[in-house]
C-alpha cells in the first residue's frame, strides 16, 4: 500500500518552500489515474460534468479559506488580502479551527464522491481526499511544542519580511499599517511559543540543546540598542517615492517605537526564555527515537516525506550502497585529473587548495550569474515546458546565513510581482568551494526548482491546492534529477566540474544514512559528524550545518536521493519500453505537467504517455 504527503498548510508560517513536517497513514494504493472507468448511467457525460464543477468549487473554497488561515503563505504568494496578519497559530483554538478545516472539506468531497471521473479530475480527487486525510492524522503528533529551532526560525521569517526586500509589500501608506498590525500579532505569536515550549518541557518533548544555542544566536543578531540599526528599519529609509511629508514623518516616527517597543522586546522575552529555562532543560540526545512517542512518529514522517512504504532501516541500507556507487565514480575523476593519493588525500585537497576558493562572495555569486548563461543556451535540447516567470540569484542574509543551507530556492510571487529568488550561501567561502556552483545552480534554479514549481504555480488548469501544494520527494527529486541532468547537458565541462556534482550527489546519499542514523538508530551529532568526515569533502562548517539541520527537521533530508532515484528508474523503464521513439524533452514535459505528485503517482502518469506513444 502506498502512503503520500499531505498538502502542506504552513502550520507555523514560515517561508513557503519549507515542509510541515506531518505524518501520514497507510491508504489503498492510488490507482492510476485513467484506471477506473465510469460506471453506466443514464445521462453520464451530464452527472460527471455536474460532479467535477462541485468538486472543483469546493477545491477553490477550501484554498480561499487556506489562505485566510494562513496569510503568511498568502503572502509568499503574492497574495496580499491578509498581509497585516500573523495569527496565532499554536494556540489550541486555531489548531482545533485548522483540523476542522480539513475534517469539514473531507466529508463534503465524500459526499460529491469520485463516480465517474477520471484523468487529472480523479487523480485530483484522489490527491485532495488523501491530503485532508494525512492533516486530520498529523494533528495527532505535537509539532506545536516544537515551535522553533535554528533551521525553523520566525523571528528570521519576520526579518525577512520586513527587510523590505522580501515578499511583504511597502508600496503605499497602507502597506505600512498593515506590517504594523502584523508586528503585533507576530508578538502575540512568540509568547504562546514560549507557552508551547514550557508544556513541552514538563511532557519530555523538546529541542536538543545545541539546536537553541544555534536559535539563541540568531536571536542576538536582531537585539539592537538603536531601531534605526536593525534590519526592519530600512523600509522607513527607503519609503515610497510618492508619500507626503506629512506621511513619511509619520512612518519614521513609527518606525523606532514599532521596533524599539514591540520587535526587540518580543526577541528579547524569547531569547531570555531560551537561555534561562529552556536550554538547561534541552536534550543531550540528538534524534527522534530519544522522544516519548518519538519511532512512531519518524517513521510518520518518512512515509509522508519520501511518500513510499520504504521503512527507516531500508533507507539506511539504500544510503550506505549509494554512497559505496558513487565513491567509484569519485575515484574515476582521480585518475583523470592523475591524482596521486588516496581518496581521503583528495578530499583534503579540493576542499583545502587555494584555487578552489572564491576571494569574495561577490566572486562566487558572479560565478553563478555565468553559469546562468551557458544553460539558457542548452536548455531548448532537453524542454520544451518553460516557465514564463524569471528568478533572481542573491546571497544569504548575513542574520541567517551561519545556520543556512548552501543554496536554497523561493519561488516567484504568483501574480507576477516577483520573481522567483535563489539564495546562494556565501558565509565561510572555504566550505563554498568553485567545484560545487554548477551542481548547485542545476538544482536550485533551472531546470531545477524553479523551473519545476514556477511552471506547477502556472499551469493554471490545474486547481490551486495542486497549484501551490508540494510532495516533498517529488520537488526535490526533481532538483537532484536536475544536477544529474547536468552530465547529459554538458555543464561538467571539465573533471573538477564532475567531481563536484558526484560530491553533491553524495551528500545527498549521506543523508539518507545520517537522517535514519540520527532518528532511528540513535545517533548522536558526533556520529553524523564523524562519518561526513569519513566519507565526503566536507569542510566543517558545512558539516557542521547540515548535520544540525538533519536534526532539525526529521525526515526532510530523504526525500533528494529517494525521489532522484524513482524519477531516474522512471525514465529508464520510458526509454527501454519506447526505444528510438523516446523524446527527452517529451518525458521532462510529461514528469513537469502535473506539478507535484506522489512518486507511483508520477510513475503512473509517464507510463500512461508510454502507452500513448507506442500506440
Amino acid at each position: 500500500m502506498s502512503r503520500f504527503l499531505p498538502f502542506l498548510m504552513v502550520l507555523f508560517l514560515l517561508l513557503a518552500a519549507c515542509e510541515s513536517g506531518q505524518e501520514v497513514g497507510d491508504e489503498p494504493e492510488l490507482p492510476r489515474p485513467d484506471a477506473e472507468v465510469a460506471p453506466e448511467v443514464s445521462e453520464p457525460d451530464t452527472d460527471v460534468s455536474e460532479r467535477v464543477a462541485r468538486l472543483d468549487a469546493l477545491y477553490e473554497e477550501f484554498f480561499e479559506a487556506s489562505l485566510e488561515l494562513s496569510p503568511l503563505r498568502a503572502t509568499f504568494m503574492g497574495d496580499h488580502r491578509w498581509s497585516n496578519r500573523w495569527p496565532n497559530s499554536l494556540s489550541e483554538a486555531y489548531r482545533e479551527r485548522m483540523l476542522e478545516h480539513h475534517r469539514d472539506h473531507l466529508d463534503r468531497l465524500r459526499e460529491i464522491g469520485s463516480e465517474g471521473l477520471e484523468g487529472q479530475d480523479l487523480l485530483s480527487y484522489r490527491m485532495f481526499e488523501s491530503d485532508r486525510e494525512r492533516a486530520i492524522e498529523g494533528a495527532e503528533y505535537p509539532g506545536h511544542l516544537l515551535p522553533i529551532n535554528q533551521f525553523r526560525n520566525p523571528v528570521n521569517t519576520l526579518v525577512m519580511l520586513g527587510s523590505g526586500d522580501g515578499a511583504q509589500p511597502f508600496n503605499d501608506a497602507s502597506d505600512y499599517v498593515a506590517w504594523r498590525q502584523r508586528v503585533s500579532e507576530w508578538s502575540e505569536w512568540v509568547d504562546q511559543a514560549i507557552a508551547n515550549m514550557r508544556e513541552g518541557m514538563e511532557r519530555g518533548i523538546v529541542q536538543p540543546a545545541i539546536l537553541i544555542e544555534r536559535t539563541i544566536d540568531q536571536l542576538d543578531a536582531h537585539l539592537v540598542e538603536d531601531p534605526a540599526d536593525s534590519l526592519l528599519y530600512r523600509p522607513a529609509e527607503e519609503a515610497f517615492e510618492e508619500a507626503s511629508e506629512e506621511e513619511l514623518d509619520r512612518i519614521r516616527g513609527d518606525y523606532p517605537r514599532l521596533i524599539g517597543e514591540t520587535v526587540v522586546p518580543a526577541i528579547q522575552r524569547l531569547r531570555d526564555f531560551l537561555a534561562d529555562e529552556y536550554l538547561p532543560a534541552g536534550r543531550e540526545t540528538a534524534g527522534m527515537n530519544a522522544l516519548p512517542g518519538g519511532e512512531e512518529w519518524y517513521a510518520w514522517l518518512v512515509a509522508n516525506t519520501t511518500t513510499t512504504d520504504l521503512r527507516p532501516d531500508e533507507i539506511h541500507q539504500i544510503g550506505l550502497d549509494e554512497v559505496e556507487r558513487i565513491h567509484g565514480e569519485i575515484r574515476t575523476v582521480m585518475d583523470e585529473v592523475g591524482f596521486e593519493g588516496d581518496m581521503h588525500d583528495f578530499f583534503e585537497f579540493t576542499r583545502t587548495d587555494e584555487q578552489f576558493i572564491f576571494d569574495t562572495p561577490e566572486d562566487l555569486i558572479q560565478a553563478h550569474e555565468d553559469l546562468r548563461e551557458v544553460v539558457d543556451a542548452v536548455v531548448p535540447e532537453y524542454f520544451t515546458l518553460l516557465p514564463e516567470a524569471d528568478y533572481e540569484i542573491r546571497p544569504v542574509e548575513p542574520f541567517r546565513e551561519r545556520s543556512a543551507a548552501g543554496g536554497s530556492y523561493q519561488r516567484p510571487a504568483a501574480d507576477g510581482s516577483r520573481p522567483g529568488i535563489f539564495y546562494a550561501n556565501t558565509y565561510d567561502l572555504s566550505a563554498r568551494p568553485s567545484w560545487g556552483v554548477e551542481a548547485l545552480f542545476l538544482h536550485e534554479a533551472a531546470p531545477g526548482h524553479h523551473f519545476q514549481l514556477a511552471l506547477q504555480q502556472e499551469t493554471e488548469e490545474l486547481p490551486r491546492f495542486r497549484r501551490f501544494g508540494s510532495y516533498t520527494a517529488y520537488v526535490e527529486g526533481w532538483g537532484l534529477y536536475a544536477e544529474y541532468l547536468g552530465h547529459e547537458m554538458g555543464i561538467y565541462d571539465d573533471p573538477y566540474a564532475r567531481f563536484g556534482a558526484y560530491a553533491a550527489e553524495l551528500w545527498r546519499a549521506i543523508r539518507l544514512v545520517v537522517d535514519t542514523g540520527l532518528h532511528y538508530h540513535g545517533w548522536s551529532r558526533e556520529d553524523v559528524l564523524e562519518y561526513m568526515y569519513a566519507n565526503s569533502p566536507a569542510a566543517e562548517a558545512r558539516a557542521v550545518s547540515e548535520a544540525e539541520r538533519y536534526m532539525a527537521i526529521p525526515s526532510q533530508a530523504l526525500a533528494y536521493k529517494i525521489g532522484e532515484l524513482k524519477i531516474r528508474e522512471i525514465r529508464e523503464q520510458a526509454e527501454q519500453a519506447l526505444g528510438d521513439d523516446f523524446d527527452i524533452r517529451e518525458f521532462h514535459a510529461r514528469v513537469l505537467e502535473t506539478g507535484a505528485v506522489p512518486l507511483d503517482v508520477l510513475e503512473a502518469h509517464v507510463m500512461d504517455w508510454v502507452e500513448d506513444v507506442r500506440g
